[in-house]
C-alpha cells in the first residue's frame, strides 16, 4: 500500500501475500466489465468500459457521454497531437463514470475493404497504424487510466470471426499486422492487450503462446495484462491452454475456463504451473497499481464528460479528418452569394452515435449533417428539397451504421461497395437536375462510386464524425475551414482490384482464411500491380494549393545504424491558410525479395498562411530501409540503392531523390 516504492516492487509484494485460491478468483470476471475485489488485501474491482470513439453506452450503462468521431475519421487528420489529446479525453470521461481500463484503440489493419468495423480501425499502412496507436495509448495512459490495444492479431474481418483461422506468413505478420501492438507495448508501455476471438495460423489468440508470451512479453517487454475479447476463450482448448498461452483475465462474469474449478482441478492435476499464473497476474496487478486502485482517490486526475474542451476537441478532429476527395472547377467552398441550397439524401438528418455494435456511445446531443447546414445558412441561405430550384444541391449518401440495419457494425462484413441503389438513383437524378451537386458521404470505409462519380463536381467524405459532425461538415463546405484530411486506406475502383478478394480462399475463408497477398496490402498491392485506385492512399484536396521543392538528403551514404536526414520546403502557394500532410515512402531499388515499390516512412502535417514556406524534415534509419527476412528470422536492410519520395499522397509524389545504403 506505500506509493512511495516503485511499482515492480508492490507488484511481487501483493503476489506474495495472494492465495491460491484468491489468484484464481482474479483470473475471471465479476460481471460484464469487472473484475472480483480480494476484500482482504484491499484489492478492488478493475471496471472497464468499450471506447475507441467515445465511452461505450453498454460499458457506461447508457449515460451520456462525448460521441468523438470514429477511428478511421481521426486517422484521417493524420495530426498525432490531436490522437493524444484525444486519448486523455477518453480516459477523463471513463474516469468520470469509474471506469479505470478503456478497451481502446482498436488497430487491426484495414485488409478488406468490406470489413464491418473499419470505421473502429485507423488505417491499411503499418507506419501510421504505429504512430497514431502511440498517441492514443499515451493520452489514455497520461490521465492514470489503462489502455486496452485490439484485437491481437489478425482480426481482419467479421465474417466467422470466432472460429476462423488467419493463416499468415511471418514476414506479413512483422511487416503488417503487429507492428502497431510492438509499438504500443515498446513505445507507449500499453498497460493491456486484448486477445481476439479469432485463430492465428492454427492456434486461437486466448492460448496463443507464440503470440502473447514470446513476442508480447519476451520479445518486445510487455508487462501488463491480457485480457480476452468478451467469451472468447470459451472456444480455446482447455483452462492450461489459456494459462499456459498468456491469458491474464478472461472476460466477463465467471468466465469458462478460467472458473476456481477448472483452474483448481487443472493445477492440481499439474497442467499448468504457479509461476505461470504469477506471470499472467503480474500485469493484471501492475495495471491496478498504475490506474492509482491502491492510492488514495484525491491524489487521482479528475474525471469529466461532455465538457466544452471534450466537445470542441470532438469538432476540431471532425474538421480535421474529413477528405475532400474530388472538386471540380472549384465547386467548393460554396459562396456566400449562395442563396438556396437542396439537402437530400438518407443520411442529412440521420444520427449515428448510437450504432455500430459494442462501440455505440449514447451522446448528449448529435447535430447531424443537415442541422449543421440549417445553423450556418441562417439568416444568409434557405434550406430546399428541389435540387432545380438550387444553386447547389447536396446529397448525403452512405450507410445507416446500425446494429439493426446498418452496414457498417460489429459482427458482419459489407456485402459490396457500392451505395444502395435508390442512392446511386437520387445522385443521378439530382446531378441530372442541376450540375452543382456535391455528394457527401457519411460511412465508415470505402465506397465505389464508378456509377456516379463522373456526374458530379465534388465529393467530401465525412464519415462518422461524432457529435458536431453537422457543423463540421458545414465549415468544411462553406470554407470556414480548409479540408486537410487524407485517405488513411485506398478506396478501390471494384471490389476485385482489392488483394484480399482474389478469391474465397483469401476472403471470407471458411475453416482458414489465407492471407495469400502478403505483405501487398493496401497501397502496397495497387503500386505492385499497377492498378488505378478510385482515391490514392493518403489522398486529399485542399482549397490552397501547395509546392514542394529543395528536397536535400543530409547523409546520403550511410551504413551501419547511422541515420540520415531528408529535407524539403513547403510553400502555400494559394489564397488560403492551409494545411498539408507530407509524406515520406521509401523505395528499395533492387532487392532479394518482392517489395513494394514504396512503404510510408514519415509524414509531418504543417499549417501554412498564404504565401508562408517552411522547411520539413525527416530523420530516418536503418530499420526504415528494412525487410523482415524469414530465413533469418531478423530485420534486413541490403546494400544498395533506396529512392526517396516524398508527395501529398501515394500517387502524387512531388519530390524524389536516393540514398545510398552500405550494409
Amino acid at each position: 500500500m506505500d506509493s512511495k516504492i516503485g511499482v515492480d516492487e508492490r507488484v511481487a509484494d501483493l503476489l506474495r501475500r495472494l492465495t491460491l485460491e484468491e489468484k484464481f478468483s482474479l483470473c475471471a470476471g465479476k460481471g460484464l466489465w469487472s473484475t472480483k475485489p480480494v476484500k482482504r488485501l484491499g484489492i478492488k474491482s478493475l471496471r472497464m468500459t468499450d471506447g475507441p470513439h467515445g465511452v461505450s453506452a453498454l460499458g457506461s450503462f447508457f449515460k451520456k457521454c462525448t460521441y468523438f468521431p470514429t477511428s478511421i475519421c481521426r486517422a484521417a487528420t493524420w495530426n498525432l497531437e490531436l490522437s493524444k489529446r484525444f486519448g486523455a479525453a477518453l480516459a477523463e470521461e471513463a474516469r468520470s463514470i469509474g471506469c479505470n481500463v478503456v478497451l481502446a484503440p482498436g488497430v487491426n489493419i484495414v485488409r478488406t475493404p468490406l470489413c464491418g468495423r473499419t470505421f473502429e480501425y485507423q488505417t491499411e499502412d503499418p507506419y501510421l497504424n504505429s504512430k497514431m496507436t502511440v498517441a492514443v495509448v499515451s493520452g489514455i495512459q497520461s490521465k492514470m487510466v489503462a489502455a486496452c490495444v485490439k484485437h491481437f492479431a489478425c482480426n481482419n474481418q467479421e465474417t466467422n470471426r470466432r472460429k476462423v483461422s488467419a493463416e499468415v506468413g511471418e514476414r506479413a505478420l512483422m511487416e503488417i499486422y503487429l507492428p502497431a501492438f510492438e509499438a504500443a507495448v515498446k513505445e507507449a508501455d500499453a498497460w493491456s492487450v486484448m486477445a481476439s476471438y479469432n485463430k492465428v495460423n492454427g492456434t486461437y489468440s486466448c492460448e496463443n503462446r507464440n503470440l502473447l508470451v514470446e513476442r508480447l512479453r519476451e520479445e518486445w517487454g510487455f508487462r501488463g495484462f491480457v485480457v480476452s475479447d468478451w467469451y472468447a476463450a470459451s472456444s480455446t482448448s482447455g483452462t492450461e491452454g489459456c494459462v499456459n498461452g498468456g491469458l491474464s483475465l478472461e472476460m466477463p462474469g465467471k468466465g469458462k475456463r478460467y472458473k476456481a474449478k477448472a483452474l483448481r482441478r487443472a493445477f492440481e492435476e499439474g497442467r499448468f504451473s504457479e509461476d505461470a499464473l504469477d506471470r499472467n497476474l503480474a500485469g493484471l496487478l501492475r495495471a491496478m497499481f498504475l490506474v492509482g486502485m491502491f492510492d488514495d482517490e484525491r491524489d487521482l486526475p479528475k474525471g469529466s464528460r461532455n465538457t466544452p474542451e471534450h466537445r470542441s476537441l470532438a469538432r476540431e478532429i471532425a474538421e480535421e479528418g474529413i477528405v475532400l476527395l474530388k472538386n471540380e472547377g472549384e465547386s467548393l467552398p460554396l459562396k456566400e452569394g449562395v442563396k438556396r441550397v437542396a439537402a437530400l439524401g438518407p443520411n442529412a438528418d440521420k444520427k449515428t452515435g448510437f450504432g455500430g455494435g459494442s462501440s455505440m456511445v449514447r451522446p448528449l446531443y448529435e447535430i447531424t449533417p443537415l442541422r449543421g447546414l440549417e445553423e450556418r445558412c441562417r439568416g444568409k441561405a434557405t434550406i430546399v428539397r428541389e435540387p432545380k430550384d438550387a444553386d447547389a444541391a447536396i446529397v448525403f449518401a452512405g450507410f445507416a451504421h446500425s446494429l439493426l440495419k446498418g452496414t457498417d457494425y460489429e459482427g458482419k462484413d459489407r456485402r459490396g461497395l457500392d451505395l444502395p441503389e435508390e442512392q446511386i438513383d437520387l445522385i443521378q437524378e439530382t446531378a441530372e437536375a442541376n450540375p452543382r451537386t456535391i455528394v457527401v458521404l457519411v460511412n465508415g470505409g470505402p465506397i465505389a462510386m464508378d456509377a456516379w462519380i463522373g456526374k458530379v463536381p465534388a465529393v467530401v467524405e465525412a464519415w462518422y464524425a461524432g457529435l458536431e459532425a453537422g457543423r463540421a461538415i458545414a465549415s468544411i463546405l462553406f470554407g470556414d475551414v480548409n479540408p486537410s484530411g487524407k485517405l488513411p486506406l485506398t478506396f478501390p475502383k471494384k471490389l476485385s482490384d482489392s488483394p484480399a478478394h482474389a478469391s474465397e480462399r483469401t476472403f471470407p475463408g471458411g475453416e482458414k482464411v489465407y492471407y495469400d497477398e502478403g505483405v501487398f496490402v493496401g497501397y502496397r498491392h495497387f503500386d505492385a500491380w499497377g492498378i488505378e485506385p478510385l482515391f490514392p492512399f493518403g489522398h486529399g484536396l485542399s482549397y490552397t494549393q501547395f509546392l514542394y521543392e529543395n528536397l536535400g538528403i543530409k547523409g546520403g551514404k550511410v551504413s551501419g545504424e547511422n541515420t540520415f536526414e531528408v529535407s524539403l520546403e513547403v510553400t502555400n502557394v494559394g489564397g488560403r491558410p492551409g494545411s498539408e500532410v507530407v509524406q515520406l515512402y521509401v523505395q528499395d531499388v533492387e532487392a532479394s525479395v518482392e517489395r513494394p515499390p514504396k512503404e510510408l516512412k514519415g509524414f509531418e502535417k504543417v499549417r501554412l498562411e498564404p504565401r508562408q514556406k517552411e522547411k520539413v524534415a525527416f530523420t530516418l534509419g536503418r530499420r526504415d530501409l528494412s525487410f523482415w527476412d524469414e530465413r533469418a528470422n531478423r530485420w534486413i536492410a541490403e546494400e544498395g540503392t533506396f529512392r526517396i519520395l516524398v508527395g501529398s499522397s501515394s500517387r502524387d509524389i512531388r519530390l524524389m531523390g536516393e540514398l545510398e545504403y552500405r550494409g
